[in-house]
């Protein structure tokens, strides 16, 4: 059976809220009823145009790593020594690897960079949806913009919408 891995990056306006929304996708994602995260990333143009990315290993991504790691260890002790400049490239190569293997692809990150603006954030999701209603009642009012996803543009709509609610609109009374 395939399960289909959902692509987001979510745009803010700061360089701070995309950690935070970080934090709570990953509650969100404690619950495996609701949401499998497969990889989460942060992104931030700080005012000089620079770009950090801050990425929070998940289970499979950590997983993927150790087993990078192991390998790449036993060929270092076995084999020969290496310089650091073969080092270095090595373990850029391991994280690139780790990122196409579990769907984050390196042109999709450059692509949402290109869309951030000097002290904006964004935030990348790699995720398996279980509850869909579950999950949007969990995000409503977090804010951000649907920056560029691979979901149908129904569904990247419905989740925009959820992201922009606010929580009171969804109470009986604030309608």
């Amino acid at each position: 059976m395939t399960t289909t891995k959902h692509l987001w990056a979510i745009g803010f306006d700061d360089m701070t809220r995309a950690d935070q929304v970080r934090d709570e996708i990953i509650r969100i994602a404690r619950d495996p009823n609701e949401l499998t995260l497969k990889d989460v990333a942060v992104v931030v143009r700080h005012p000089d145009g620079s770009l950090t990315i801050d990425r929070q290993p998940v289970v499979t991504l950590n997983y993927f790593l150790q087993c990078t790691a192991v390998g790449f260890l036993t060929g270092v002790v076995l084999y020969a020594p290496l310089t650091g400049a073969t080092v270095g490239a090595m373990m850029g190569g391991a994280d690139i690897a780790a990122s196409t293997a579990l769907g984050i692809h390196n042109d999709f990150l450059r692509e949402v960079e290109g869309l951030l603006k000097p002290g904006t954030s964004a935030l990348f999701v790699l995720d398996v949806p279980k509850n869909l209603d579950m999950i949007l009642d969990q995000i409503r009012g977090l804010g951000g913009t649907v920056l560029k996803t691979n979901v149908d543009l129904e569904q990247a709509t419905l989740i925009q919408s959820t992201l922009a609610a606010s929580a009171a609109a969804t109470q009986p009374n604030g309608q």
